[in-house]
This record gives C-alpha cells, structure tokens and sequence, in this order.
C-alpha cells in the first residue's frame, strides 16, 4: 500500500531528498519534513501526533533497551532464534522507526531494513547516519543496511539487491485501527496518516515464508488474531504482545 498522504517540504534541500525518493510531498499538509538540532524530523499538530518525531538510537528507547532491555532473553530475540551460540541474520521487513532492528543489531545480527514508506525511510536513514557517526554505538550501526521498497511486493528483489543471506524474516505489520478501541498512541496515528493500515499482511507473510531460510516472526497484539495464512509453528507471548513463529516451508517436516 502506498502512502495516504502528501507531506509538507519547505527546505530546497529536502526538497531534493524528497524528490529522489519519489516522495509525495505539498506546499500545505498536516506533516512536514524539517531538519531541527541536527535531526530529520517529521511534524505534525502536537495535540494530534506529539512531539515530532525522529529516529534516535543514541538515546531515549532504543539506548534503554539496549542498556536495559534483557539481552538475548527479550521477546524478538528469543522469536527470533537467537541464543548461546546462534546469532541469525535478520531483514526487517517493516522496519518502522528501526527499534527491533537496533536491537537485533545490539546483539550481533546483521539486519537488513526494508522500509516502505518513503518519509519513514527518510527519517531512518538520517538516523542511521548520525548513529553511523557515535562512536558509543557505531559498530552496531553497521550491522545495519537499509533499503527502500515494498517488502509485500518485491522482498525477493531488495533482499537480493542487497546481497544479503536472511535466515530470519521479522514482521509487525500495522493492526487494522478498530474504532471502539482505546486511542492509539499519538505516534501510531502518525504511522496510520502515512501508511494506512496493512490491509496486505497475508501476502507480506508469503513473501517472507518464501524468502527466509529459517523463520519468519511476526509481531502482534497479545489477544489480535494471526494473519489469515498458514497457522504459527509456535507462538511466544508477552504482557501485551506475542510474537507468532513460522518456520521455512523445507523445514515443516524437522
């Protein structure tokens, strides 16, 4: 699904940026692209999407889970197969703000990034650079590759593109929005304003299951139903959200 939403770019130079990566952008819209303290950051109404928003891996949730987070005993790790021993490498097939990607990386995975949405992308890339530049966290970053396309679409192309080998394919697709529901976070509506919901989870997962050598992972909220598709080998389950675990179509009979 392609964005929903034009956003806003005044900077010529980002302008630029927008424009080589077939950025829909506007004179007027809810969300503009502007650099801030050395960031790329994507604003919107305050009231309506927060604090504007950037990707950060030197500091706030990606630096706490890193320091904090549990290691190779978190919930992605252990969905991911990862244990004394084993370091799988990891595409991010819906790589968002690149938290469980930096997280994958913190651990010692090679983690290839697909992003599609392009002002998203944007942002990751500005984030890994400056992250590529912090010799705290350097090394991890360089674990880190990214690329922009359609994983649903064309992840067989970009992840052969990128000359990269995934034993793991990690997904978190974004969960259809029921009304009734609880507010979503001011971030997440900022998320679903770009991207819509993804309406074409099923044929994300049969990509990956055709792609990965070893697993696919999906991440979900604890009670949400699976993706409509072949059901999980084995589900791995947190407060609020589980991951559900497919392994590669040659390894179903081991």
């Amino acid at each position: 699904m392609s964005e929903r939403s034009p956003v806003a770019v005044h900077d010529p130079a980002l302008a630029a940026l927008a424009e080589r990566l077939g950025l829909p952008f506007a004179v007027q819209s809810e969300l503009v692209l502007e650099q801030r303290e050395g960031r790329l950051v994507l604003v919107g109404d305050e009231k309506r999407y927060g604090h504007p928003l950037a990707v950060e891996f030197a500091s706030g949730r990606a630096a706490h889970r890193r320091r904090f987070g549990g290691g190779r005993g978190q919930l992605v790790a252990r969905a991911c197969g990862f244990s004394q021993g084993v370091t799988p490498a990891v595409v991010d097939a819906t790589a968002g703000l690149g938290r469980d990607a930096f997280v994958l990386a913190s651990l010692g995975a090679s983690v290839l990034l697909v992003e599609r949405v392009a002002a998203i992308f944007v942002l990751l890339e500005d984030g890994l650079a400056r992250a590529l530049a912090d010799t705290d966290i350097a090394e991890i970053a360089a674990r880190m590759r990214l690329v922009h396309g359609d994983a649903g679409r064309d992840l067989d192309a970009l992840v052969a593109g990128a000359g990269f080998a995934p034993q793991v394919i990690h997904l978190d697709p974004m969960f259809p929005h029921r009304e009734k529901s609880a507010l979503v976070k001011k971030e997440m509506r900022l998320f679903r304003t770009l991207a819509g919901d993804d309406a074409d989870a099923p044929r994300l997962l049969e990509a990956a299951l055709d792609v990965a050598t070893h697993r696919v992972v999906v991440k979900r909220p604890r009670k949400a139903p699976p993706i409509e598709g072949p059901a999980p080998r084995h589900v791995i389950e947190g407060k609020t959200s589980r991951y559900d675990v497919y392994v590669h179509r040659s390894l179903k009979a081991a």
